[in-house]
C-alpha cells in the first residue's frame, strides 16, 4: 500500500465524520444555509428587488420570491453578463458555466467564489466516502480519465465563460495533476469524434484504474478502445480499471452493455452536477440513492411533479418530504439563483439521511393522453424487461405515436440493440406489463382501449449518436432525453 493510498483512507474518515455532523441535522443545516443566504444578497439589486431586508422564514421568502426558470431570470443574468456587480450575488462572478437547453438558445448560469468550492469539493468527497466504505484506495495510485469538455475559456469584463466540465478541470488538485488523463492538449480538443480518438491513443497503454463520464460517452470511448485492440475487453486492456464514475443520466439502461464490453463488475459512484450546483453524490454502495448536500450553499424547495403546472402549488422544505414522491426541485444558491427551477424531478429514497434519485425533467413526459409518464418509469421498465436474458441496449428513447396510419395510438419505444431479442413481440410485452405495474393512468389507457401496447422500433447501428452528431450535441454534457411528449426525436431517429 503507497503513501498516497494511506493517506487518502485516513482523509476519507475524516470527511465522512464532517458529513454526519451536517446530515444529522438536516433542518437545522438547511435554516442556517438559508439565513447566511438572505444576509450576503440583500444588498444585492435583487435582494432589494425582493425585500430581503424583511425576510426572517421560509414562509417570508415563498411570498416574496416566485418560482422561476432561466427566461424569468435572464434579465438579471444580462445585468452581470455586461459587468455591473451586486445583482444577483455580491460583487460579480468569477465564471458563467454556459449550458444548453432553452427557448432562447445558451444559458448562462454564474459560478462565484463562494459557490465555485461546493463543485470541487463535492466530487472529491464522493470518492472519499467510497474509499472510507470500501477500504479500496490504491486506485490513486492509478491514472484517472475524465471525459469533459474543452477546458479553453473567454473572458468579457473581467468573467470568465466556459463549460461547466472545462471550468471545473481549472480546479483539478495538485495532487491528481500526475495521475489525470487526457492531456490538457487534447482536452482542448472541440470535435468529440476526434477528441475521443485521442483519448484512446494517449489512454490505450496506460494504468487506468478511475474513469469518469456521462455513460452514453464513455460508452463511445469503450467501443473506439477495442476497435483499436482489435476487440480486447476493457478489462484486459486496462487491468486495474476497478471504479467508474458517472453523472447526467440513470446508469441502470447502460449497466448490461458495460459488464458486456468491461468483461467483470466495477464499482460505481453516482453524482448529480449541474451547473446550477452539485446536489447530491452516492455516498454508499449499500444504500440506494445519493445523498442530498444540504451544507454546500444551497436552500432547497420541493413542489410535487403532479402539482408543478397548478397556480401556486405548494413549496416543501427539506423537513416536509416523503419517499417516493416526485417532486420538481428548487434551488436558492451562493451563485445568486433564487427560488430557480433547476427541469429536474428527484425521488426521495431515504429521511434519514436525505438520499435522493433523479425521476426525471420536469418537461421531460409523456401526458398525450393524460398519462404522466416518467423517466423513471420508462427505465425501471427497460430494466425489469431486459433482466435474466441476453439482450442488450445501447440506448432508447420513449415517444407517442398520436396518428399512426392504423389502430390506436400507442407509445413507442425507438431502442438500438447492441443484442436483440429472440422475439419483438414478447419483449415489447413485457415492458408494457412493467409500465401498466407501474402507472395506474397507463394501465387505465391500455384497459378502456384509449392506447394499445407497446410498440418498439429498432434503430440502426450508431444511430443515436448519428442524430446527436446531425443537431451539433456530440459529445461532452450533451444526453438524449429518455422521453419526451412530442415525435421530434422519434421521426429523426426514423
Amino acid at each position: 500500500m503507497s503513501i498516497k493510498s494511506i493517506a487518502a483512507k485516513i482523509f476519507a474518515r475524516k470527511i465522512y465524520n464532517q458529513t454526519l455532523s451536517w446530515a444529522n441535522k438536516p433542518v437545522e443545516t438547511q435554516l442556517e444555509v438559508f439565513k447566511s443566504l438572505i444576509e450576503n444578497a440583500k444588498e444585492t439589486e435583487f435582494g432589494k428587488d425582493h425585500h430581503f431586508e424583511k425576510i426572517k422564514t421560509f414562509e417570508d421568502f415563498q411570498k416574496n420570491v416566485p418560482i422561476r426558470d432561466y427566461e424569468d431570470l435572464k434579465n438579471y443574468i444580462e445585468k452581470v453578463k455586461a459587468g455591473e456587480e451586486n445583482i444577483l450575488w455580491k460583487g460579480k462572478p468569477i465564471y458563467f458555466a454556459k449550458t444548453s437547453g432553452t427557448t432562447s438558445g445558451a444559458k448562462y448560469i454564474p459560478l462565484t467564489k463562494e459557490s465555485m468550492p461546493t463543485h470541487v469539493n463535492a466530487a472529491r468527497n464522493a470518492i472519499l466516502h467510497y474509499i472510507n466504505e470500501t477500504g479500496n484506495a490504491d486506485f490513486v495510485d492509478g491514472k484517472m480519465i475524465f471525459l469533459q469538455g474543452s477546458p479553453i475559456l473567454t473572458e468579457k469584463h473581467g468573467i470568465k465563460f466556459g463549460r461547466l466540465s472545462g471550468i471545473v478541470a481549472h480546479f483539478v488538485p495538485k495532487y491528481l495533476q500526475k495521475n489525470r488523463m487526457p492531456s490538457w492538449e487534447t482536452n482542448c480538443i472541440d470535435d468529440w469524434e476526434t477528441k475521443v480518438n485521442t483519448i484512446v491513443d494517449e489512454t490505450i497503454n496506460e494504468n487506468m484504474s478511475v474513469i469518469s463520464g456521462i455513460p452514453s460517452w464513455v460508452q463511445m470511448y469503450f467501443e473506439r478502445l477495442q476497435e483499436k485492440s482489435g476487440g480486447k475487453k476493457i478489462s484486459e486492456i486496462f487491468k486495474n480499471f476497478n471504479l467508474f464514475i458517472y453523472g447526467g443520466v440513470n446508469y441502470e439502461p447502460y449497466r448490461a452493455k458495460f459488464e458486456q464490453m468491461i468483461g467483470k463488475k466495477v464499482d460505481s459512484i453516482e453524482l448529480f452536477p449541474a451547473s446550477e450546483g452539485f446536489f447530491a453524490y452516492q455516498d454508499s454502495q449499500k444504500e440506494k440513492g445519493m445523498l442530498l448536500l444540504l451544507n454546500s450553499g444551497i436552500f432547497y424547495e420541493f413542489i410535487k411533479a403532479d402539482e408543478f403546472f397548478t397556480e401556486n402549488p405548494k413549496r416543501y422544505t427539506i423537513g416536509e418530504v416523503e419517499l417516493g414522491v416526485n417532486y420538481a426541485l428548487i434551488v436558492s444558491t451562493n451563485a445568486g439563483l433564487w427560488g430557480y427551477n433547476i427541469g429536474d424531478t428527484i425521488q426521495f429514497t431515504s429521511l434519514a439521511p436525505y438520499r435522493v434519485i433523479v425521476s426525471g425533467r420536469i418537461k421531460h413526459y409523456i401526458s398525450a393522453f393524460g398519462e404522466h409518464v416518467i423517466a423513471n418509469e420508462v427505465e425501471n421498465a427497460m430494466k425489469e424487461a431486459t433482466a435474466g436474458t441476453n439482450i442488450v441496449i445501447n440506448e432508447f428513447t420513449v415517444a407517442p405515436q398520436i396518428t399512426p396510419a392504423k389502430g390506436l395510438p400507442y407509445h413507442e419505444w425507438l431502442i438500438e440493440f447492441e443484442k436483440e431479442p429472440e422475439n419483438i413481440e414478447t419483449f415489447a410485452e413485457a415492458i408494457d406489463d412493467s409500465m401498466r405495474k407501474q402507472n395506474i393512468y397507463y394501465d387505465d389507457l391500455i384497459t378502456g382501449n384509449v392506447l394499445r401496447k407497446v410498440v418498439v422500433s429498432k434503430v440502426s447501428k450508431n444511430g443515436f449518436q448519428e442524430y446527436m452528431k446531425s443537431q451539433g450535441k456530440l459529445g461532452g454534457q450533451n444526453k438524449i432525453p429518455r422521453l419526451s411528449n412530442d415525435r421530434k426525436i422519434a421521426d429523426n431517429l426514423k
